[in-house]
């Protein structure tokens, strides 16, 4: 960093009261990471500057709702200074390339907006309209690109078809921004998405949906501001919209590994890549433009093997094999290559280049991670053994703006070994909050493991500092002087990181120690999209995790659940403080028997009406004894996306509001990625 980078927080105050500028040893290591790294490579610079056409004139889009979906003006302070003190050069670097906002020719035919969003949406000329490429989380964001685009390029041709290329939300969030649905059912618009779409667009995120929510105030700093002492970007876009989510299903799904067909008279090779970025995903190669769309599997960052905000760890393994396929299948002769994030690459050389470290970032994760541990390194230890070649780690778009070495390191051992580390120890070890006071007090008491923790904090030992502090914040949730100087740690080690997940999480865990959970009602932001979306059966499945099953001992029932509209039946189960259910079976002596269509029962899962309502009004009937419904919600639980990270944080709260138990809310946020 030159001096004036490093002077460029002076005139920024903290947005936090108790918060700290970068130490001396945390503006040492930046400052080595920028003498370390090839910033004079200027290469992603022009390819994405390239083939702008238009600028949005406007940097706020509201929402339906009355918020702002998307504010890119918040961004202003990347392009104010060349870098600040208190974000890695790198990391910096990665948000002034997302600072893209606007209208831009990736080839004729090809067009995108950028900036619009955490994704990318992309417009493909196509015989007798436009062929959209993922539109966005929200359908208001989607909506204003579409509107740009037309303006300069699209003119009134209609839109043929969809493709969404995977089940994350930021790729087709935004659908009824860019078409109606009354198109797609009267065959005027194709959307095309890859087997298994729709069950794993909603399945990702439910069981532990509310755990994911939670999770998520960390990897995506939900809670920080956008300032250079707090939240300065993503990675794989600037941030993630808050519009109106919307879904529409698609329409034919591609099932083999390679399937090749038209779209609007253009023909596409579809591949598919399961397990990879996504459960459901799927590259595209357009042979008459030479052009190959990579989804999100090869964009301008290494991604998440393992996700903060929580899913099951990807296959970094076939991950890379599906690129080598692409790459030799595609690559020899793709002229551009585009993707779902970011900006394309142009020339077939680069392309293969790109696609190549690619293949190997994750490949060589995958392989030398297990070498170690093979070699006997554990879960607790591979973050700080594993490090990418030299040869990689030259490529700005393998580096961890996604996820990091670090955590995506420790993932590949979970996935093949799981969580412990073999030493009997740490097997069924005592509870963080159970040991903590007897390492507080062998420590000497809270006095010398907060004077122990100054000395680490001053000699720029952050790490250590965490470690004993933690100890003091677990034993002695009111001990603020303990807790701050934890805050002041975790947020040293925040500045250090590359990785915008990492940096979040310890600027977030900063946050909430010092001023805990914010309180308050938690909006509900259910999409009805979503939520008709869900099958019956993840429905009943989720009843049996928001069971409380103290409440449930001694109970015993069976209930028969009919949909007649779509024809499906279940056997519903309470035994055991257990509640189970079967599809496809009845029960010829149930103690109570339900039926209700599935489009009634939409409405429950969306909160429009309650169950009690259609029983009332007889869009519901019972058969048998009707009090089960009430003994079965009463034993349900809401879960709120506020609960402690660090004991002591959150603030009582006056009173719950009336909700009906038998709503989807716990089932309602989709998290990106």
């Amino acid at each position: 960093m030159t001096d004036s980078q490093t002077d460029s927080n002076a005139d920024r105050p903290h947005f936090h009261p108790k918060g700290k500028a970068p130490s001396a040893h945390t503006r040492a290591v930046l400052e080595a990471a920028a003498q370390a790294l090839p910033f004079h490579d200027r290469q992603d610079f022009e390819e994405c500057a390239r083939g702008l056409i238009a600028q949005m004139p406007s940097k706020v889009i509201k929402a339906e709702a009355g918020n702002d979906a998307w504010d890119m003006g918040k961004f202003d302070f990347i392009d104010e200074a060349e870098g600040y003190p208190s974000i890695h050069p790198s990391l910096m670097r990665q948000a002034k390339l997302n600072q893209d906002y606007g209208l831009y020719e990736v080839i004729p035919g090809i067009y995108q907006i950028r900036g619009f969003d955490l994704s990318q949406m992309t417009f493909v000329r196509g015989k007798t309209g436009w062929i959209v490429f993922d539109v966005l989380i929200s359908k208001e964001t989607a909506a204003a690109g579409l509107a740009l685009f037309r303006e300069h390029v699209g003119g009134d041709l209609p839109i043929s078809a969809v493709v969404y290329s995977h089940n994350h939300v930021d790729h087709w969030g935004g659908i009824r921004g860019v078409v109606e649905e009354a198109d797609v059912r009267a065959g005027k618009v194709e959307i095309i998405a890859p087997d298994g779409f729709m069950e794993n667009t909603v399945a990702e995120n439910v069981y532990a949906g509310n755990a994911m929510n939670r999770r998520a105030f960390y990897q995506y700093g939900i809670l920080l501001p956008v300032d250079p002492y707090g939240f300065v970007t993503q990675g794989l876009g600037q941030g993630t919209s808050r519009g109106a989510v919307t879904l529409i299903p698609p329409t034919r799904l591609v099932k083999e590994a390679y399937e090749t067909f038209e779209v609007d008279g253009i023909e596409m090779v579809f591949q598919n890549t399961p397990d990879t970025e996504a459960p459901s995903e799927m590259n595209t190669y357009i042979p008459s433009m030479k052009a190959l769309w990579m989804a999100e599997n090869v964009t301008h960052c290494l991604h998440n093997l393992y996700t903060l905000r929580g899913a099951p760890v990807r296959d970094a393994l076939n991950w890379s094999k599906y690129i080598a396929e692409a790459l030799y299948r595609f690559g020899g002769e793709a002229e551009v290559m585009f993707a779902a994030h970011h900006w394309p690459r142009w020339g077939n050389a680069r392309i293969q280049e790109v696609m190549r470290a690619q293949r190997d970032i994750y490949a060589n994760m995958h392989n030398q991670v297990l070498h170690h541990a093979n070699n006997g390194v554990t879960i607790n230890q591979i973050h700080n053994v594993y490090q990418v070649p030299d040869a990689l780690q030259k490529h700005w778009h393998v580096r961890g703006y996604h996820g990091s070495p670090e955590h995506n390191a420790r993932g590949v051992i979970q996935r093949y070994l799981g969580y412990w580390d073999c030493n009997p120890a740490t097997l069924i070890p005592p509870s963080p909050e159970d040991s903590a006071p007897l390492y507080v007090r062998m420590m000497g008491g809270a006095d010398a493991i907060i004077a122990e923790g100054q000395k680490l904090y001053d000699a720029g030992e952050y790490k250590l500092a965490v470690e004993i502090l933690n100890k003091l914040a677990l034993a002695e949730p009111g001990n603020q002087t303990g807790r701050d100087l934890l805050a002041d740690a975790m947020e040293q080690i925040g500045y250090q990181q590359e990785n915008p997940g990492l940096r979040n999480s310890f600027l977030a865990g900063a946050f909430e120690l010092r001023s805990g959970v914010p309180s308050g009602a938690i909006p509900k932001t259910n999409s009805a999209d979503v939520m008709r979306a869900m099958s019956t059966e993840l429905f009943l499945n989720f009843l049996g995790i928001r069971l409380v099953s103290e409440k449930a001992a001694g109970q015993r029932f069976i209930m028969n659940l009919r949909t007649p509209d779509n024809g499906e039946e279940f056997l519903v189960e309470l035994e055991n403080a257990t509640l189970t259910n079967i599809k496809g079976f009845q029960a010829p002596e149930a103690d109570l028997t339900l039926t209700i269509n599935r489009s009634a029962l939409d409405e429950t899962l969306m909160g429009v009406k309650p169950l009690e309502a259609h029983l009332a009004e007889g869009t519901a009937t019972a058969e048998g004894d009707p009090s089960i419904l009430m003994k079965l919600a009463a034993m349900l639980v809401d879960f709120t996306p506020t609960f402690e990270i660090f004991p002591g944080t959150r603030a009582p709260e006056e009173g719950a509001a009336a909700h009906d138990p038998f709503d989807g809310a716990e089932m309602k946020e989709v998290v990106p990625e």
